[in-house]
């Protein structure tokens, strides 16, 4: 047993016992827990609708339905071999395996068509502000052409790479391009100027600024762009689908609505949902993994 200086005896304290969490692990596993409450609390209420006979079962089936016989749903999703005159509807893949070829389609054209509008946009966004004389030329047509919505360019789509998978993400970069070269240029602007001249005082290059000080300076706003357009992608993508660009999860939609099988439609609509949270989850990893200088702002004003 230990003394103090006093001479008086100390019982030493029991060490706390370990959790066996990381903080970041029990955060993740809260947020989890709010995100099934959250859902089930929608899940639910529409549940209580169907039971009062607010919600006819034919128009709006509740979740149990629609999500109760997930093979029986999954067999429609083969419509690569459905729409081929000729060939037994049965033939082909199994129902699974036809949900996850056409998830893996319809996620190749969105996050290609992220990839190719994220790059354009930013290096052109660098590049009207880094050469004075393509401000003037380019900008005024991009300025023209971003309120134009990108259904209006779906038959420019079809004209040019006719049916497969360009249309379809040709139809997700022009969705992205003109807002994100417009944002890129906003955020150039927006970069504080007194990092641009401790920079020059440090005999910096015009490249060299851009290369170290600007572009690393509006990286975090436009992954947050990014994420916000990826939405954007979703819905764009699956409008092309819908039109026979190419086999997907829109096509499947589709042909939902012209066979008037509204639990289908339901399904594909929670299995399009599930994809883009995952999605988001993803970018929002991606931007904490590369933009690891930037402090965590999410929450800063609870409880004010």
């Amino acid at each position: 047993m230990n003394t103090d200086v006093a001479g008086t005896a100390v019982v030493p304290r029991p060490a706390p016992a370990p959790s066996g969490l990381s903080p970041a692990t029990r955060q993740a596993l809260a947020r989890f827990g709010w995100a099934v409450l959250s859902v089930g609390l929608f899940a639910g209420i529409w549940e209580v609708l169907w039971a009062l006979g607010w919600a006819d079962e034919k128009l709006l089936p509740p979740p149990h339905i629609f999500l109760g016989n997930i093979p029986d749903q999954a067999r429609f999703f083969n419509t690569a071999t459905r729409w081929q005159i000729g060939v037994d509807a049965n033939s082909g893949p199994s129902p699974y395996e036809a949900v996850f070829i056409t998830i893996g389609a319809t996620g190749m054209r969105v996050f290609v068509g992220l990839l190719i509008a994220a790059v354009l946009s930013v290096s052109i966004g660098v590049l009207i502000r880094y050469v004075g004389i393509l401000e003037k030329l380019v900008l005024p047509t991009i300025t023209l052409l971003s309120p134009v919505s990108p259904i209006a360019w779906l038959p420019v789509a079809i004209f040019i790479f006719g049916i497969g998978n360009a249309p379809a993400i040709f139809m997700v970069v022009v969705a992205l391009f003109f807002h994100m070269v417009l944002s890129t240029i906003s955020q150039i602007d927006n970069v504080n100027r007194n990092f641009i001249n401790v920079a020059r005082t440090m005999g910096a290059s015009k490249r060299q600024v851009y290369a170290r000080v600007i572009i690393p300076a509006i990286l975090p706003q436009l992954l947050i762009v990014l994420r916000l357009n990826l939405f954007g992608a979703w819905m764009v993508v699956l409008v092309a689908e819908s039109t026979g660009v190419g086999f997907g999860l829109g096509q499947v939609i589709m042909m939902a609505r012209n066979t008037f099988n509204p639990s289908l439609v339901f399904f594909t609509i929670a299995l399009i949902g599930l994809l883009g949270f995952l999605s988001d989850w993803l970018l929002r990893f991606v931007q904490k993994r590369v933009l690891y200088w930037v402090p965590e702002t999410a929450g800063v004003l609870r409880g004010l």
